[in-house]
C-alpha cells in the first residue's frame, strides 16, 4: 500500500499531510528562539541596570537581598542568590569598597560576617531600576510551583541531552555568563 503525502480534508478538497518530523523540528526551533529571547532580554536588562545605577545586576540583587534581611550573613546571602560563597564575597568586596554596604564581624564568632546597607546603599537601591533581582529571577519566582517543577525537570533533561558538565557556571551571576562584568 502506498502512503500518500496528501490527506482528504473534506469532500471537495485535499491538503498536504503533516510531517511529524518537520513539526518536531519547528517546535524545537521555536523553543530555541524563546531561549534566545530570554537571554537577550536578561542581557539588555543588565546593561540598562548598569547604565542607570552604576552597578551591575548581581550587585543590585545583593543590595536588594541585604535590604530585605539587614544583618544577613554572607553564606545566607550566597544561598538566597544561588551563588557560590566566593562569588558573593567578591560582590560584597566591591559593594563595601563603594561604601554601599557595611560588614560587621560577630562578637560571638569572628568568622561570621553580617551585612547591612549604608545610607548610600539605601539611596541607590531606592532609585535603581526594578526589578532589583533581575527580570529572569523575578519571572521564575512568579511562576506557580507546579510550573517551576515541570520547567526544572525539562531543563534537567535538556542539560542531560547536551552532556553539560560545567556545573560550576550554575553558581556564577548571569550577567557574568552573558559577557558582563
Amino acid at each position: 500500500m502506498k502512503i500518500s503525502r496528501k490527506t482528504r480534508t473534506s469532500a471537495s478538497g485535499w491538503r498536504a499531510a503533516r510531517d511529524p518530523l518537520k513539526d518536531d523540528r519547528q517546535l524545537a526551533l521555536s523553543v530555541l528562539m524563546k531561549f534566545r529571547l530570554i537571554i537577550n532580554s536578561a542581557k539588555r536588562h543588565f546593561k540598562w541596570v548598569e547604565k542607570q545605577s552604576g552597578i551591575n545586576g548581581a550587585q543590585l540583587w545583593a543590595l536588594w537581598e541585604i535590604d530585605q534581611a539587614p544583618g544577613v550573613r554572607v553564606s545566607d546571602l550566597a544561598s538566597s542568590m544561588a551563588m557560590h560563597q566566593s562569588t558573593v564575597s567578591n560582590l560584597i568586596e566591591k559593594l563595601a569598597s563603594s561604601t554601599l554596604i557595611t560588614r560587621q564581624r560577630s562578637t560571638g564568632d569572628q568568622r561570621v560576617v553580617t551585612l547591612s546597607l549604608t545610607s548610600a546603599g539605601k539611596a541607590l537601591l531606592k532609585r535603581a531600576p526594578k526589578p532589583a533581582r533581575g527580570r529572569l529571577p523575578e519571572a521564575l519566582f512568579g511562576l506557580p510551583k507546579t510550573a517551576l517543577t515541570s520547567l526544572d525537570g525539562l531543563l534537567e533533561r535538556v542539560l542531560q541531552e547536551m552532556g553539560t558538565t560545567e556545573i560550576e557556571s550554575m553558581q556564577r551571576p548571569l550577567a557574568e555568563l552573558l559577557g558582563g562584568k
